[in-house]
């Protein structure tokens, strides 16, 4: 092997999932889509399927780069591939430590159930609590100066991720965030769908948005619904209150609610709080296939979702 490729490989072999993601997008999509399918058979074997398939797919490729006549070109040819292989190991590693973190809280219908729960470190506890939550699992409005200051510091944050989700959490929101969020709906009376319970619609009434949260509760088995959010798929609630604009956090894949955004002719802004990787949120061909918005990523809002391991992505629809 060429020292050019071997260098190549020893970085490869040591990037972070977050730098492969970013480096080959279009690899880690395809991949992303593959791993969905593999792990909404809840069967570890298909894991472990989908893991051998990539590395198997990868293997002639590095074949390849060990003969001596391996050239440049052949380089950037192998590359995707071995990159797909390490993607496809590193995203299952971070899947079946989010699964033992569900199992160990008592998540139904996983086998092998922990005898504890998995608790974060005292220090890593304290902050996480203080920073983001008013008591309990009540999320509140984050600092984003507390919050860049005391995240680094937290050990065990990357385990707070997957202690939460099972509860319905899938994100933070920063105080400035919510303030941002306000000064763009303005006046417009607003709808949260597929609201949960309720957290972003309580932080907006609060800046002084008439805003609504509705949810079709679904998932009463895992979120206590409070009073406040009405019992109500999409469709209905957004033929109920017609409301000037929509927001929606972390929708669902392939969900079929946000096409009804669209239809509704009295919406004329919607915003949707989600992350860039569209395997994992969101109705994208909805979105992409939609002729009546106008619509665009705002980074700055994006900054402003917590944690950024999410890789957050705010989108917003403006009617034309």
């Amino acid at each position: 092997m060429k020292p050019r490729s071997r260098e190549a490989l020893e970085k490869l072999e040591t990037a972070t999932l977050e730098d492969l993601q970013a480096r080959f997008p279009a690899d880690w999509q395809a991949l992303g889509t593959q791993l969905v399918a593999a792990t909404e058979t809840r069967r570890p074997e298909a894991l472990a399927s989908f893991m051998k398939k990539t590395a198997d797919a990868a293997r002639p490729w590095r074949a390849r780069l060990e003969k001596p006549r391996a050239n440049a070109n052949d380089l950037a040819l192998a590359l995707p591939h071995l990159a797909r292989a390490r993607m496809a190991k590193l995203a299952a590693e971070q899947i079946l430590r989010a699964a033992a973190a569900q199992v160990a809280t008592g998540n139904k219908g996983v086998p092998g159930k922990a005898k504890g729960p998995v608790r974060l470190g005292l220090w890593s506890g304290t902050l996480i609590q203080r920073l983001m939550f008013a008591h309990g699992l009540a999320r509140k409005p984050v600092s984003m100066t507390a919050f860049r200051l005391l995240w680094p510091l937290i050990p065990d944050r990357r385990l707070l991720m997957p202690l939460v989700q099972p509860k319905g959490i899938y994100c933070f929101y920063s105080r400035q965030l919510v303030g941002a969020l306000a000064a763009l709906l303005g006046d417009r009376s607003c709808l949260e769908v597929a609201a949960g319970d309720g957290t972003l619609t309580r932080f907006l009434r609060a800046a002084g948005v008439e805003a609504r949260a509705v949810d079709d509760q679904s998932w009463a088995h895992a979120i206590s619904y409070p009073d406040d959010v009405e019992h109500l798929d999409a469709g209905a609630a957004l033929q109920r209150y017609q409301p000037r604009a929509v927001i929606c956090s972390f929708p669902p894949p392939k969900n079929t609610f946000e096409r009804e955004v669209f239809r509704a002719a009295n919406v004329d802004l919607y915003i949707v709080v989600t992350t860039r990787h569209r395997f994992a949120a969101g109705d994208w061909d909805a979105y992409e296939q939609q002729r009546a918005f106008t619509w665009a990523p705002d980074p700055a809002l994006a900054r402003l979702v917590l944690p950024p391991e999410l890789d957050p992505e705010v989108l917003v629809f403006r009617r034309r």
